[in-house]
């Protein structure tokens, strides 16, 4: 599906410290501002606040894939530097099927393993993906159970 391209009612760039930089329609500019997404597992690129200083709102963007490619460039690294939420692709193994237990996982960002102390740390986000943190809290994304190899399935079944 092709979005199409909507000139927003304001303008992005990085300053020459490297900070967002939003200028409005009527002039204004404000320094330090950081997407902030606001389905950021469900509908990452759709309803994103440019926030800035002491919180407020001083942007909204339905959909990230309309703004033109520079824009949407400048945010999604943004967000990108502000988020670490790797993805799992594939469960090599598990130490266990008891807690704690370690995983062996490949990931979007790649191999990697951790500790998950209880099953609790396993927790449903919409219908099919899954949230899975470890024993330091980073979240590990499980985007679409139903559509992961057999293998990693089966694993993830005994969890659950």
């Amino acid at each position: 599906m092709m979005t199409n391209t909507v000139q927003p009612n304001f303008e992005l760039h990085r300053d020459s410290f490297g900070k967002l930089v939003l200028t409005t329609a009527e002039g204004e500019q404000y320094v330090g501002i950081i997407p902030v997404r606001a389905f950021p597992i469900q509908a990452p690129t759709r309803g994103i606040s440019l926030v800035r200083d002491g919180g407020k709102e001083a942007a909204w963007i339905d959909d990230l894939d309309g703004l033109p490619e520079q824009m949407r460039s400048l945010v999604q690294e943004e967000i990108e530097g502000r988020e670490f939420i790797p993805e799992i692709l594939h469960i090599k193994d598990v130490s266990s099927f008891a807690t704690p237990c370690t995983w062996y996982v490949k990931t979007d960002r790649g191999d990697t393993e951790f500790v998950l102390k209880v099953d609790e740390d396993i927790r449903r986000v919409g219908e099919a993906s899954l949230l899975v943190s470890d024993s330091h809290g980073i979240n590990f994304l499980v985007r679409d159970m139903f559509h992961i190899d057999k293998h990693t399935r089966k694993i993830l079944d005994r969890f659950l």
